[in-house]
């Protein structure tokens, strides 16, 4: 591996990594895309998709480590809605990242097009306000919660992703968890995802190292930057900035698995 395809990867995990930390999402809504599309473009060494699951569920435990640190001040981690949707989106997990070595590439790209498509429908659904709400005084339903989260937990274990780009959506639309509760909370559930998709990718062995260290490397530096950020933006600005990324990285999925 040269300096040139370091770089290319460092970058990716960088810009990744930092919307990442800003809006709450492990990150691989981001990175896989990229991933897949971008060493290409640079003449560089092209990764499979199945390389690309297993090096983006290494990165999303290691970014949203660094991200939840980026949110332990402020309240904004709902312990209640952590442990009951962390332990449901656990056990979904484990299910789809073991089984996801069995699937096609074409196959993993469809299961990652379907939950970008899902996950920009919801955010561009109007949401109850709910953001001027006490986060001390926050209530949700627990058994949807629960289901929800292990559905989710299924189909990113599958894509390699912790599932954040979608749990955020049900959050703030289903669950009415004001924003930036939903962002911080969504990390800490993600990083639970991302341990039982870490050892699904692992033990199945979808992992390329070298270019996961210089990724989650990248990770670790910029994933606070992004949730230090986000603690000062506007809730309705991230919620746009998050809906416009999945609808973009949804269309550009699609038009490839459709040529």
């Amino acid at each position: 591996m040269d300096l040139y395809y370091i770089l290319v990867l460092f970058g990716i995990g960088f810009i990744g990594s930092f919307l990442s930390g800003m809006l709450g999402i492990g990150g691989a809504i981001v990175k896989y895309p990229l991933l897949l599309m971008v060493p290409p473009l640079f003449g560089l060494h092209e990764l499979t998709a199945h390389e690309v699951t297993g090096i983006s569920a290494l990165d999303v435990l290691f970014v949203s480590i660094a991200g939840v640190i980026g949110f332990r001040k402020g309240n904004y981690l709902n312990k209640s809605l952590i442990t009951l949707m962390g332990i449901s989106i656990l056990i979904g997990t484990f299910i789809g990242s073991f089984g996801s070595h069995i699937l096609s590439e074409n196959q993993i790209n469809i299961v990652y097009g379907i939950l970008a498509i899902i996950a920009a429908i919801m955010m561009f659904i109007p949401k109850k306000e709910v953001d001027d709400i006490p986060l001390e005084e926050v209530i949700f339903n627990k058994p949807l919660a629960a289901i929800l989260a292990f559905v989710v937990g299924i189909s990113s274990g599958i894509v390699g992703a912790g599932g954040g780009f979608l749990l955020i959506p049900i959050m703030l639309l289903i669950l009415h968890i004001p924003t930036r509760m939903a962002i911080a909370s969504s990390l800490a559930i993600t990083l639970i995802s991302s341990v039982a998709g870490s050892i699904g990718k692992v033990t199945t062995g979808q992992v390329e190292y070298l270019p996961a260290v210089i990724i989650i490397a990248a990770g670790i530096i910029s994933a606070p930057m992004g949730a230090k950020i986000s603690t000062k933006m506007n809730a309705k600005v991230l919620q746009n900035i998050l809906a416009v990324l999945i609808l973009t990285t949804a269309v550009k999925i699609w038009i490839d698995i459709l040529k």
